[in-house]
């Protein structure tokens, strides 16, 4: 799909890196951007975003490059969005739906589609009146809808039911994890997370250390779904439990970040944050911050936190470990696709798992303790597809819709990934 990108530089320093970073968004949601349209402005316009005149730039663009798709590098209001799309005669996109189509596209498991249709579903209730044009008319219907309710009252009110089964079925998947987390504890596990900017190679060093086998691509958000693996790091500190999560990028969807709380909250109650770091970016700083400020967000900004600094063989840098002026590690330098530096990052968990606060009596007897935890050390597919199917049959018995957004082929209304995103 041919597309034009659009950008508006109010005067920050990383415009440039968040334009290269849209070129990737837009190619990882299926686009071939041709154009690239920037404007400098000290405020949004309130009509167009970027003033009627850089508008009728983009239309000439449309139409002399034959582009089928608009993507702005900003949030649009619904107004704005809808003035867009009436003056350029062309679909037009922002930042935050083409983030939530590219969710949709990489959602694997259950739990991980349920959360990406809870977040379209909440983005489209406020943009619904611009998909149709009979929408505040009011119709008849026999069972559908209250007396003089319009088209666009029924479709919110059916979005809010659907949003409400959605949310208690993530609830019950929020209470499996809470079960699984409690069993941990119990057996004193201590517990890593992988966190950083999108594509810094978390899942590759995810599977370095774990040999997990889970998907990898040089691309924007190829893993979605929390992976956990539990990893026999030597007698001291026996199992740890090392779990991959979703990726930040700038100016993350705020209704991304409320749907995948359930997922997040790995990262919430987990004892060490492994920050994996792209060395070889010149923007690694600012991705640095912008990671720290979801974490911020979420609540995990106090957990401890070793800078992993990734991909040292591009950067020209050899594997090594830094520490702050108290003698804590703060840095460990690694290629987790050529294998360097790993020895020094398993080393560096152990010190931290042994220097913990509560490890002077978790790990007394040398962690032989092998109690069920509810975590196996690799899980299979088929696994992963029974308890999908299982989920399914838990939804139709407490009479919720079944998930059928979230299936190919389905024929639901409201799949917003047919609406919302780059089709």
């Amino acid at each position: 799909m041919r597309a034009a990108l659009v950008g508006v530089d109010f005067g920050h320093s990383d415009f440039a890196a968040s334009m290269e970073e849209l070129m990737l968004l837009s190619r990882s949601a299926g686009a071939d951007p041709i154009s690239t349209i920037t404007a400098k402005r000290s405020s949004p316009d309130s009509a167009y975003f970027v003033g009627s005149g850089k508008a009728d730039e983009i239309g000439d663009a449309v139409v002399n490059d034959g582009l089928e798709i608009v993507i702005f590098n900003h949030a649009l209001s619904p107004a704005q969005q809808r003035n867009l799309e009436k003056r350029l005669n062309v679909r037009v996109l922002d930042r935050t739906s083409l983030i939530l189509d590219i969710f949709a596209q990489r959602a694997q498991s259950h739990e991980g589609k349920l959360q990406v249709e809870l977040a379209q579903l909440q983005h489209l209730a406020t943009r619904l009146i611009r998909g149709w044009t009979h929408l505040e008319r009011q119709k008849g219907g026999i069972g559908l809808r209250g007396p003089g309710e319009t088209q666009l009252e029924t479709d919110r009110r059916l979005i809010g039911e659907r949003v409400k089964a959605l949310r208690a079925r993530l609830e019950k998947l929020h209470k499996q994890r809470e079960t699984q987390r409690r069993a941990r504890g119990r057996n004193h596990t201590f517990s890593v997370s992988l966190v950083g900017y999108t594509n810094a190679g978390k899942s590759t060093l995810f599977n370095a250390v774990t040999k997990a086998g889970v998907y990898v691509a040089d691309q924007l958000f190829a893993t979605l779904d929390t992976t956990s693996r539990r990893v026999y790091l030597g007698q001291e500190v026996g199992n740890v439990v090392i779990s991959d999560t979703v990726g930040f990028v700038r100016e993350l969807p705020h209704q991304l970040v409320a749907a995948f709380r359930a997922t997040l909250e790995e990262t919430i109650h987990a004892d060490l944050l492994l920050h994996v770091v792209d060395a070889a970016s010149p923007v690694r700083m600012e991705q640095i911050e912008q990671v720290n400020l979801v974490l911020k967000e979420i609540g995990a900004d106090h957990i401890p936190q070793i800078l992993v600094w990734n991909k040292i063989d591009a950067a020209g840098l050899e594997p090594v470990v830094e520490r702050d002026e108290e003698g804590v590690i703060n840095r460990v330098f690694v290629s987790a696709r050529a294998g360097s530096g790993l020895d020094l990052l398993r080393e560096s968990i152990v010190e931290m798992a042994r220097n913990a606060p509560r490890s002077a009596h978790l790990y007394q007897g040398g962690g032989d303790a092998q109690q069920d935890d509810g975590l196996a050390d690799a899980e299979p597919a088929d696994r992963q597809t029974e308890q999908y199917q299982h989920n399914q049959q838990q939804d139709q018995h407490d009479g919720a819709a079944p998930d059928q957004a979230t299936e190919p082929g389905a024929d639901d209304r409201f799949s917003t990934h047919s609406k919302v995103g780059i089709r």
